[in-house]
Formats: C-alpha cells, structure tokens, sequence
C-alpha cells in the first residue's frame, strides 16, 4: 500500500500554507476568503482534476491512446445543511484523433482506477463526460 503524508500550518486569519515533499501551497483559511489561493473546496476539486490528469498518463501508454493535450473543467455544487459538497460535475476535453470509441475507453479507465476519483464518487454524486476538444480531428 502506498501512504502519503502532507504537513499544514496556520500563517494568519488571512492564510495557511501546505507542505508535501518539496512543494509549498498557500492555502485560503480566511473566513471572508481570498482570491490568491485555493479554499478547501476548490483544493478539492483541484485533487480530482489531478487525479484525472495523472490517470491519462498512467493510462495513455497501457492502450496505446494518442493524444496532444488535455484540459479538464471541475465544478463543485455546495449544499448548506449538511456542508458538503452535494454534486461535482467535470469536462475533459482531450485534443486527439482518436475515435469516439477509445475516446470512451480512456475514460472508463479514468473513472475506474483515480485514487481520488474513487474515493469521492461513493460520497457524492460525480458526474463527467470526457470528449474530443474543438477542433480535433
């Protein structure tokens, strides 16, 4: 099994920062928000568009799957009572000339082995297409 660790820490009332390996993140902890950072919710799906990114290049060499670029768009709808997010919705574009088959193929692949992917899914309604940019093909 792998393990991952990161380290948190309060700054101010006006931020936090989050250590991992090499990398420092500031993060947005301030009760009015901030516009230069990530708040939790926003870390949260930044985490599923990483999983998804990280998953087209594990997945890419193992069937072969050509493709030039990607860009995924995440959106998080928040409930009040209880807080949590009730439904994500995300778009992945991929710039390729692959058919709509293995276009289908990459993303069953992405929906069944993301690590974070995964773990969110049973916990809330995670809803997705992934589909040939503009222009491609």
């Amino acid at each position: 099994m792998l393990e991952y660790e990161i380290t948190a820490r309060r700054i101010d009332a006006h931020g936090s920062t989050v250590h991992c390996k090499d990398a420092e993140l500031v993060i947005d902890t301030d009760l009015k928000g901030r516009a230069d950072a990530f708040n939790p919710a926003e870390l949260l799906l930044a985490a599923i568009a990483a999983c998804i990114l990280k998953n087209m290049e594990r997945v890419a060499p193992m069937i072969s799957f050509d493709y030039r670029g990607v860009t995924v768009r995440v959106q998080g709808v928040r409930q009040d009572s209880p807080p949590r997010m009730a439904r994500i919705d995300y778009v992945i574009e991929v710039d390729s000339d692959e058919n709509d088959r293995r276009l289908e193929l990459m993303h069953e692949n992405i929906r069944k082995y993301g690590t974070v992917y995964n773990t969110v899914a049973p916990g809330t309604e995670l809803q997705g297409v992934l589909r040939r940019a503009d222009g491609a093909m």
